[in-house]
């Protein structure tokens, strides 16, 4: 087993009670040496805490003046550790209510050691029914993982963890990372897909006391935050959808009277200009693939000739046979082709290279 001379502990802070002191205890205990604590804004009342960080346990104390959020003193964390103690290679950030365990924080930072190259994620098991889960915390993170697993094509079973084995290189990336907040930690998953990061899941107990009072995380208000994250895979297709429809519908009255085949012309004209759109936006800026490789325009132009076949054939067909409105016709096949293309280009074209 490495030395845990070579890991720091770095606990986000906000008003912290007497479960914060048995955690420090518990490290200490456990030969954790550098342990990293950022009061993040706390109250002037609960100084007496952290000064018995400082004095008793050995703690390296990172103040904020105000509460600037828990992505913040992470970074703090992080750009303090990258800057002052070169001797350490991994971190473990852990929550300071007490909910991580001293085995469980041993066993991220030994998978943290081992997989250098991967975010370590110490999971939570909320697909068993039990009454220890609170049910908000329960339906936010079974939610978030479906949405993730939907439009970012990312599986895990707990993104909501606190406790998250981090190394130096990762460190390194994260920092540049946006969110000051409770998002940051989302934004965290999200980096990993964008930079080809893996992620190493490693089974915690589940742990809430008192319901899970003690926590600052707002259900409604921070899950706001991190559903909005997810426009960005979105939009683009939007626009280009919406720009797709409008041009089909003029060149459908244009061509109506020029060819008999007008609403493949239309199709074909409209999706080849949306196409042009649409690649660059998803290219630059939802999956970030513009490293300067051929390699996603053939497989997004291959994929759009597809794409035009099918819908402009599928809403011909459909038309002939049910004899309404064209334009209707095609928006529910193209709603259906945009699910499939996204997932096609997430998966294939726009595809990364996993590190892990």
């Amino acid at each position: 087993m490495i030395s845990k001379d070579y890991v720091g502990i770095i606990i986000p802070s906000l008003d912290p009670d007497d479960k914060f002191l048995h955690l420090l205890k518990d490290l200490k205990n456990s030969d954790f040496n550098h342990i990293f604590v950022i009061n993040d804004g706390s109250n002037d009342s609960y100084n007496d805490y952290y000064q018995k960080a400082v004095s008793d346990y050995g703690c390296v104390l990172l103040t904020h003046q105000v509460n600037w959020g828990k992505g913040r003193a992470l970074k703090t964390a992080f750009n303090h550790i990258l800057t002052e103690y070169p001797e350490i290679q991994s971190t473990v950030t852990v929550d300071s209510d007490g909910q991580h365990r001293i085995e469980d924080i041993e066993k991220c930072y030994q998978t943290s050691i081992e997989n250098e190259e991967a975010l370590i994620m110490g999971c939570r098991d909320f697909s068993k029914e039990t009454s220890d889960i609170p049910f908000r915390s329960r339906f936010g993170n079974v939610m978030t993982c479906k949405v993730l697993k939907l439009f970012c094509g990312i599986t895990l079973s707990d993104t909501q963890t606190g406790l998250r084995g981090i190394s130096r290189s990762l460190m390194r990336k994260f920092l540049t990372v946006d969110g000051e907040r409770f998002e940051y930690e989302m934004n965290m998953i999200l980096e990993t897909k964008e930079q080809g990061i893996g992620i190493v899941e490693v089974p915690i107990q589940t742990i809430y006391i008192e319901e899970n009072e003690t926590s600052h995380f707002n259900p409604l208000k921070d899950s706001l935050r991190i559903y909005s994250l997810f426009a960005k895979f979105i939009f683009s297709s939007v626009c280009s959808f919406l720009i797709d429809i409008a041009l089909f519908a003029v060149f459908v009255r244009i061509l109506a009277g020029v060819s008999d085949h007008y609403i493949l012309f239309s199709a074909y004209l409209a999706r080849a200009i949306s196409s042009l759109f649409n690649y660059q936006m998803n290219k630059t800026q939802v999956f970030k693939a513009d490293d300067g490789s051929r390699s996603p325009l053939v497989k997004y132009i291959f994929l759009c000739i597809v794409q035009i076949v099918v819908s402009s054939f599928a809403t011909e067909w459909l038309f002939q046979a049910l004899k309404i409105d064209v334009t209707g016709i095609k928006i529910i096949v193209d709603v259906l082709l945009f699910f499939i293309s996204f997932q096609i280009q997430r998966n294939w074209v726009f595809r990364k290279k996993d590190n892990v």
